[in-house]
């Protein structure tokens, strides 16, 4: 007998997860609190681009919608440093081929429930979940249109409606040993606006994230396919400067026009964004266990929520999806085996993509605009293209080596990290970053480490 699927969330993860099930051959519904999007314009200030890169085209490909998302998405092959004194550089990502795609989220999740709906998933709009049974398997839902309670009863559960999802908690509150843990860093974030210019042109680079790094703030700013940027501002919630001492629109506008500039003199719009579209706070979520017998488990956000520093929510939500796929293929549907293997593999990774996502708001806010972060980047550039089976810079390992879980880029980013500090400290290091000496120290370290 078919098995039957619900799937508690229609967004970015639940969406491609469904179908993925129905082309194993799983008869899937997915339930959504929201309206839906494909109907309803969305409000300000809550389109916020996403970059996808390999992890993400991986699971895409796999199920032969990356040719369908191509059509929506920007290549962006480097980082656009802006900086206060007007002057701005260039960081590329990885070696020359390599970069990650400017998406929005808004168009992306409308693409991947019209595909999944092609797939003959069902999906149900309005429906919020107030609770499971985990006894009889049956899902409480109220459809908030009709103001009418219903039950569902399923062989199989995903829970993934996001950061503070219903199905965690009801998951949480009747286990016994559940472990939770959430973590709110002091800034939120707020989007804006730079339109296209005339003729849907572009008035930045096109293929490019923009930076502002500014210490302790940054703004960042990615390409739309209608010559549009989306910026989000990530900035402290309390102190100077902050969400709350810019609270009036001469205030926003006069630090902008000193601090972002060039951002500032190509946002006509900025003062009704700033004041009208919601500030957004931050949290990673950590939790345990992801699974409950053979007949639940969380994904994507609702399993670990991450801070967007790498850019990697989306593709590692989506990369729980295409590893949960190849645990079909390998236990041949056994799902209490599936299950299992599942959170072995996941729990770890998640656990450190947050970490690293954290870590590198640190570099993208500071770090990026420093000499001497700059320098070290270099080297490591350097000597990986002499020696690319010894050394993959960091930022490589997790966004275009697929192939390397999180966990183990983290490893081998730390052993990497400790293996520059040291080389950073060599007399000299400036003028002498690419010499034999150096190089010979770094192979001297790698074997040691290995």
């Amino acid at each position: 007998m078919q098995k039957q699927v619900t799937i508690i969330g229609a967004g970015l993860v639940g969406s491609l997860l469904s179908i993925y099930l129905s082309k194993q051959g799983y008869k899937v519904n997915i339930y959504e609190r929201r309206s839906d999007m494909r109907k309803i314009s969305m409000s300000a200030g809550r389109s916020i681009n996403l970059a996808l890169s390999d992890r993400g085209i991986k699971a895409l490909e796999e199920v032969g919608l990356m040719e369908e998302i191509k059509k929506i998405a920007i290549p962006m092959h480097g980082r656009q440093l802006h900086h206060v004194d007007g002057s701005s550089g260039y960081q590329a990502y990885g070696k020359e081929g390599q970069f990650i795609n400017s998406v929005s989220r808004g168009e992306l999740n409308c693409t991947l429930m019209n595909l999944a709906e092609k797939h003959n998933v069902q999906i149900h709009f309005n429906e919020r979940c107030d609770n499971i049974n985990w006894k009889t398997n049956e899902i409480h839902f109220t459809n908030t249109e009709k103001n009418e309670s219903h039950v569902v009863k399923q062989d199989l559960i995903f829970g993934s409606d996001g950061a503070f999802a219903a199905s965690r908690l009801t998951h949480q509150l009747q286990h016994d040993r559940f472990q939770y843990q959430q973590y709110y860093i002091d800034f939120g974030y707020k989007e804006l606006t730079i339109p296209a210019g005339s003729n849907a042109s572009f008035l930045m680079e096109k293929n490019a994230l923009h930076i502002w790094p500014r210490g302790n703030y940054m703004l960042i700013a990615l390409p739309n396919v209608d010559g549009s940027f989306t910026c989000t501002l990530f900035f402290p919630f309390e102190g100077n400067p902050s969400f709350a001492s810019l609270n009036t629109p001469e205030k926003a506008r006069a630090f902008f026009n000193e601090i972002f500039a060039d951002a500032s003199a190509i946002m006509p719009d900025f003062e009704k964004e700033f004041f009208n579209n919601s500030t957004s706070s931050l949290v990673t979520v950590k939790c345990f266990p992801w699974i409950r017998d053979n007949k639940f488990a969380l994904i994507g956000d609702a399993a670990h929520a991450i801070v967007p520093f790498f850019g990697q929510g989306m593709n590692c939500g989506f990369e729980d999806c295409q590893v949960l796929n190849s645990l079909i293929n390998k236990h041949h549907h056994d799902w209490n085996k599936i299950l299992t293997e599942y959170q072995e593999l996941r729990k770890p990774d998640g656990d450190a993509i947050a970490t690293l996502a954290l870590n590198n708001f640190v570099e993208m806010r500071d770090k990026v605009a420093d000499p001497q972060f700059l320098l070290q980047k270099k080297i490591e550039a350097h000597f990986s293209s002499k020696h690319p089976d010894k050394w993959t810079p960091a930022y490589s390992l997790v966004t275009f080596s697929p192939e390397v879980r999180y966990s183990e880029a983290l490893s081998r980013g730390n052993a990497q990290q400790a293996i520059m500090d040291e080389v950073m400290q060599t007399p000299n290091i400036a003028e002498n970053w690419n010499s034999e000496q150096i190089e010979n120290l770094m192979l001297d370290k790698i074997k040691h480490l290995n």
